[in-house]
């Protein structure tokens, strides 16, 4: 060693870093080897494929091996189409909610050979579910994918669908509503992805089977709902694989029993009529009554001037606009909802001061119908001259918790009542006429 150098430090006795772990030694087979150098062209299509259409629809495709190739076919096709829940299949639980994805048992014995029957008589069998539970969204904060609602889903349907062993796909609506049935997103979506568009659908041959029915004790009739606006025969689970008698069901809200008027057909002439030079009128009626698209056809055309509260945004820039244009000798319609005697008393009081005679309108709209108008209108720009946002149940239960059906003794001259009935185009009434609840 050169004079000034520095000597190099023993080694320690200890090591410097734990040792490295024994890795696993992966097996590998010919057909391993065979499937890395395959090319991909060449490589057999996974049975299972999923896909997430924008945030909302999870679509699933089952294709079995020996499965002949789809072609596009000249005649039309019938379709099998099911619920998922309750329907095809049930908890083991016995909960509302699976508990795991293992978690389910076919709905009864006979629902997987009813299936795969259809299958070998011609039907392209597929699944549409409203499954609200199911979060789309990758879970990042856990480092994950997708979410664990989402991977739970896969798994049970990939254990369904292999039982099942025939083609089959699943369509699920988590959030949008306008996958969600009884509307027609998922319907549209698996006719684009079939090209049923080219082949067409024998909708009398097809139908679609379900347990919201509106039965008593079912939560809701969307599964019903969803058949009648895709032009299917509609069955319970009961009905179609135990062959049971169809159930007696309550009346249930029919969009189609409000269309009267042919198209093209004159105006029918109307009970309210113009009694004065100057008058004040108030609306009474819930939220989705049809007040304003009455305002505009039937007092729009006699001169009144409107007041609306969406519009100005509080009652006492109402009643300032109403007394202006009383004062201008301008007639005034109050387009609000008027639900209960103190709401109209100030516009009561505002009459009498000025001293202007003062008539009601009532609308008798039922809760459902209000409810239709509203998904309707927020979903079709067509009847949505006004731009109207959807309204949230609670406006619809705050009124009806609010209303007092009006009274001659409130100092109405008199009081008009009106039933609602759907007028429009061919085309707007197609879209008003299906069911959106």
């Amino acid at each position: 060693m050169s004079e000034g150098g520095v000597k190099r430090a023993a080694s320690p006795t200890r090591a410097i870093s734990p040792p490295p772990l024994r890795r696993k030694v992966a097996t590998v087979t010919k057909k391993s080897v065979a499937n890395f150098f395959t090319p991909a062209s060449q490589k057999k299509p996974e049975p299972i494929t999923w896909r997430i259409l924008g945030t909302s629809l999870i679509v699933g495709k089952y294709v079995p091996e020996k499965s002949a190739p789809q072609t596009v076919s000249e005649q039309a096709r019938r379709i099998a189409s099911f619920d998922l829940d309750s329907t095809l299949i049930k908890t083991i639980s016995g909960n509302t909610f699976p508990k795991s994805p293992k978690d389910w048992q076919w709905w009864d014995p006979a629902v997987p050979g009813k299936l795969k029957e259809l299958n070998s008589e011609g039907y392209q069998v597929v699944i549409f579910s409203n499954q609200k539970m199911i979060k789309v969204q990758k879970d990042i904060k856990h480092g994950n994918s997708e979410s664990k609602s989402l991977s739970n889903f896969k798994e049970k349907m990939t254990a369904v669908m292999t039982q099942l062993d025939i083609p089959i796909s699943v369509y699920a609506a988590t959030t949008d509503p306008e996958y969600r049935k009884p509307r027609l997103g998922m319907w549209r979506e698996f006719q684009d992805d079939y090209d049923l568009d080219v082949s067409g659908i024998d909708l009398k041959g097809s139908f679609f089977i379900g347990d919201a029915a509106g039965r008593p004790g079912d939560h809701s009739n969307v599964d019903r709902g969803f058949g009648t606006n895709a032009g299917m025969v509609f069955k319970t689970p009961e009905e179609f694989f135990l062959a049971h008698p169809p159930m007696e069901v309550p009346e249930i809200f029919d969009p189609e029993s409000y269309i009267k008027s042919a198209p093209g057909s004159p105006r029918e002439s109307e009970s309210f009529a113009r009694k004065h030079p100057l008058e004040l009128v108030i609306f009474c009626g819930s939220p989705g009554s049809g007040k304003s698209t009455y305002f505009w056809k039937n007092l729009e055309p006699l001169g009144y001037e409107r007041v609306n509260q969406d519009i100005l945004g509080t009652r006492p820039k109402c009643l300032k606009v109403a007394r202006e244009f009383l004062e201008a000798k301008k007639s005034v319609v109050v387009d609000n909802t008027n639900a209960n005697l103190e709401t109209r008393a100030y516009w009561t009081e505002l009459a009498k001061e000025l001293n202007v005679p003062i008539r009601c309108i009532h609308f008798l709209s039922q809760p459902e119908l209000c409810r239709h108008n509203n998904a309707v209108r927020a979903s079709n720009k067509e009847l949505n001259p006004e731009a109207r946002k959807s309204l949230p149940g609670i406006a619809f239960a705050d009124y009806g918790r609010r209303y007092q059906a009006p009274t001659l003794d409130e100092g109405f001259e008199d009081i008009t009542p009106v039933e609602f009935e759907f007028k429009g185009t061919d085309e707007e009434k197609e879209l008003w006429r299906q069911y959106w609840i």
